[in-house]
This record gives structure tokens, sequence and C-alpha cells, in this order.
């Protein structure tokens, strides 16, 4: 009996003291963010790990159908303005996806902060959060929601801006509208950019100074914010030829050797490099909706002004009709070698200084300031151009306005232009074409100026995207709409 009594006793001291240690335990079990080291590496996944550069491509004009034999679903569906009906590696759910968790990351970094006592020693790790989290939904509305329109943004469905960590399963969320999402960006824009720096051991892999910036006058050239625009573009000067892309020295190396060269940190003009889960790097060789030959002929063969040849070099896998400029990198990270299985991530830029320049010029066209933006336009395409000599290849507004001539209703954006300002816009919007095919850029710049897309289907009728066609925004992906967040209108 006495032996019973104490195995009783020691079985009671040992429920109490694993209670105890239960109850002292964190309920969710999640990593305590409390150190400032802590917070910077949380920061290190708060830039999303997937890539909407193939998706946005695949929408834009800057593709054609390469008639291939093997068409993968994604890229047809992307083409065709239709929701995708896969969630994996490059799809819209999957973007979606990384977005709100990159977003999570950055929120439960500022709450880490203000439970440390908001101290000044970490107000780089706030900047850095708070571009991050202004960055990743900036990207949410601008592909989910329709294009920026102060008139309509009021009404006009956006993304849920989330700005508290998750700490509930399955938490419900509605969606902001428009304006409501550019206001809490533009928020986080400038509460965070004095605080950004360029303290770190990878700058480039951060949101640093000049990327925060280059960021910013993204968001304020969507919303028509020209002053804002060079306001932060001014640290540029005039003519920064040291901080640009060198394509005369890319143009000299071999398609393998540019392929690492083009993302590298070590570049001044990169300013953001990501490094995502994503195949674009295979895209000229497996999409079949992807620039083909009569593409490139009509964006770089035909439309240098100066009547020279481009410096941009183009390649194809197998004589396939799709082409390619050498710009992705792929670096397979093998789980399991003997059977061959990994995952394919790809570093890609997704800020840099030659988008940044070409912002500014176009932010002086449309504050009336044509001759500063002749000079700069004009050094922009030479520095692209074979050959190019600056005492001779000379570029008046004259022949801008001859070169890329007014069309009734062909750019429609929600501010007025005059024929001078337009026939500059065309030009900056060919050369913004130009610099970051493949990139996804021209897709945004088809959504803000309602232009008209038509893509041609070997065998079938021309499909068009005409203007303000519903299409322009991504329909909710269904893991999405499943937990309440309202769909776009079809």
């Amino acid at each position: 009996m006495k032996n019973i009594k104490i195995a009783i006793l020691l079985l009671v001291l040992i429920s109490i003291s694993s209670c105890d240690d239960f109850l002292s335990e964190v309920p969710d079990n999640r990593t305590q963010i409390d150190t400032p080291e802590k917070i910077s590496e949380l920061l290190v996944y708060s830039i999303p790990e997937a890539s909407y550069m193939d998706i946005a491509e695949t929408m834009s004009d800057n593709v054609g159908d390469g008639e291939l034999s093997n068409i993968a679903r994604k890229n047809e569906q992307s083409y065709n303005w239709e929701m995708h009906d896969q969630t994996d590696i490059d799809t819209e759910a999957n973007y979606w996806d990384a977005c709100y968790k990159a977003i999570a990351h950055a929120n439960q970094a500022l709450r880490s902060i203000e439970e440390l006592g908001s101290p000044a020693n970490l107000n780089p790790q706030k900047g850095e959060a708070l571009l991050a989290r202004a960055y990743s939904h900036f990207m949410l509305v601008s592909l989910w929601s329709n294009r920026y329109n102060p008139a309509t943004a009021a009404t006009d469905l956006g993304v849920p801006y989330v700005t508290e960590p998750e700490t509930v399963l399955l938490k419900q969320y509605k969606r902001n509208s428009v304006k409501e999402v550019f206001d809490f960006i533009q928020r986080d824009i400038e509460e965070g950019l004095p605080y950004v720096t360029n303290d770190y051991a990878e700058p480039k892999f951060h949101f640093n100074k000049e990327a925060a910036k280059a960021f910013a006058s993204r968001f304020y050239l969507i919303k028509g914010d020209w002053d804002k625009v060079l306001e932060v573009s001014d640290g540029l000067g005039s003519k920064p030829d040291k901080k640009l892309k060198d394509y005369a020295t890319l143009s000299t190396l071999a398609p393998d050797i540019q392929f690492v060269e083009y993302g590298k940190s070590s570049y001044t003009s990169n300013l953001l490099i990501a490094s995502p889960n994503t195949l674009i790097g295979r895209s000229a060789s497996s999409s079949n909706f992807y620039l083909n030959n009569d593409k490139q002929n009509e964006i770089f063969d035909s439309s240098n002004p100066f009547g020279k040849t481009w410096y941009f070099d183009f390649y194809s896998y197998n004589s396939s009709r799709t082409l390619f400029t050498p710009k992705f990198e792929e670096y397979f990270k093998y789980t399991n070698i003997s059977a061959g299985i990994g995952e394919p991530y790809c570093g890609i830029v997704l800020l840099s200084n030659d988008e940044f320049y070409l912002n500014r010029i176009e932010a002086l066209v449309m504050k009336g300031r044509i001759a500063e933006a002749n000079t700069e336009l004009v050094f922009f395409l030479g520095t692209r151009t074979i050959g190019y000599n600056e005492a001779t290849d000379v570029l008046t507004t004259e022949d801008f306005m001859f070169l890329y001539p007014e069309i009734e209703n062909e750019l429609t954006p929600f501010y007025d232009m005059t024929s001078e300002q337009t026939s500059y816009v065309k030009a900056i919007l060919e050369a913004r074409r130009r610099d970051f095919v493949h990139e996804g850029l021209r897709w945004f710049d088809v959504k803000r100026f309602n232009i008209v897309v038509e893509h041609e289907t070997f065998g079938k009728p021309t499909n068009t995207l005409v203007k303000d066609d519903k299409r322009r925004a991504l329909q909710i992906p269904i893991s999405a709409s499943n937990y309440g967040i309202e769909k776009n209108p079809r």
C-alpha cells in the first residue's frame, strides 16, 4: 500500500509539472520574434517568393502564337485572359498566396518592433517592413483590380489591405476599395521611406534606399502625382550613364554569361533583386505564347528612332518560333538528387534604375518640362543603340511627334495629355516595353493607358481585349473566394 501511495504522489507531481510546462508555452507554438536579429531574419521573407512576370507578360501585347506542338494550360489561359485553374508554380493563385505570405511576415515584424517598444535602432527594420507591405499590396491591387482612376477608385473593388499578423485560423477578410488600398500604400511608403537604409550585408535583396524610391516612383506614376515622382527621383541627376544597365558591354557577352550578368547584385542599375520559385527561365522553350518572330520585329527590329540597331540580342531554342533575350538564370535546388526531384529558382530584378529613370522622364513630360525630358529621353535611347553618336543623333520634339504620332483613342489614361505629351509618352512606353520584355511591366502600362490588345492564335479568331474590358482585372483565386473574398464581375 505504501508503494502505491508513493506512485500516486509521483504521478500527481509529474502531472502538475507537465501542466505548468504546457501552460508556459505559446498556444500556437510559433517562434517568438523578440530580438532585432530575429526581426531582420523574418524580413528576408517579406518579398513574395513567387513571380508575377510570366502571368503579366503573357497577358500583354508583347507575345504571340509560337505554333508549338505542346501548349501549357496556364500559358494559354493567360494569353486568353482566362482564370488559371491550376495553383502550382507561376499561377495566379500561387502569386496571390505568396504576396499575402510576404505581407504576413512584414506585419509580424512590425508587431514585434512595437512590442519591443519601437526603439530607434529598429527603425531600418520598420522602414523595410512598411515598404515591403506596401509593395505586395501594390502588386495585388495592380493585378486583381481595375486600373487606378480617382473618379471611380472609391467604389472600385481593391484587395484586402492586411495590417495585422495572423492570429486566428481562416480569418475572414473583405476587399478594400482601390482608393483605400492606394491610401494605405501611400501611408506605408511615406512612413517607411525616411527609415530605410543601405546597411545590409546584401542590400540589393532588401528594400534599400534607392529601391524604396524607385518603388515610390512607380506608385506615384500610377497615381499621376508627377511632383512626387520628380521628388523621389531627383538623386538620379541628368544623363546618369553609370547608373543604367550597360547594354554595350552586355551585348558582347555569350548568352550563357548574359543570363548570369543581367540580374547580378553588383550592377548599380539593379536596385531590388529576388530569387523566387519560378520557371520563367524556361518560358522561351516551354511557352507557346511568348515573344515570337512577328512581335520581336514589331518591338525591336523596326523601331529605332535613329535608324540604327538596338543592342538587344535574341536567341531561340531548337529553331523555335519563340525568342528570348537572356535575363533569367535558373538555379535548380534538389530535394532528392537520386530521384532528380527539386524546385527551380530564378534571380529576377524587381526594381531598377532603368525603370526609375524612365518614370522620371515621363513625369517631366507631364509637368510640361519638355526640353529636359527630350534631353534625358534621347540620352536613354542612345544607351541602347549601336553606334549612337551624341553629336549627330539628335531628336527634336517635331521628330518625336512624327515618329510617335498621336492616334485618337489609342492611349486613354484618366488624365488629359496634349498632342506633344502624347508623342513623348508613346516613346517612353515603347522604351519601357523594350527594356523590360519578358518581365511583365508592359502589362501595367497596358492597364493604366487602357491599351487595346489583340491576341492571335493559329486557326482561331482573334481574341481582343477592348478598353475597360473586365478581364483586365484578374479573377480572385478560388482559394480566396471560397473564404468570402468577393469575386470580380465578369
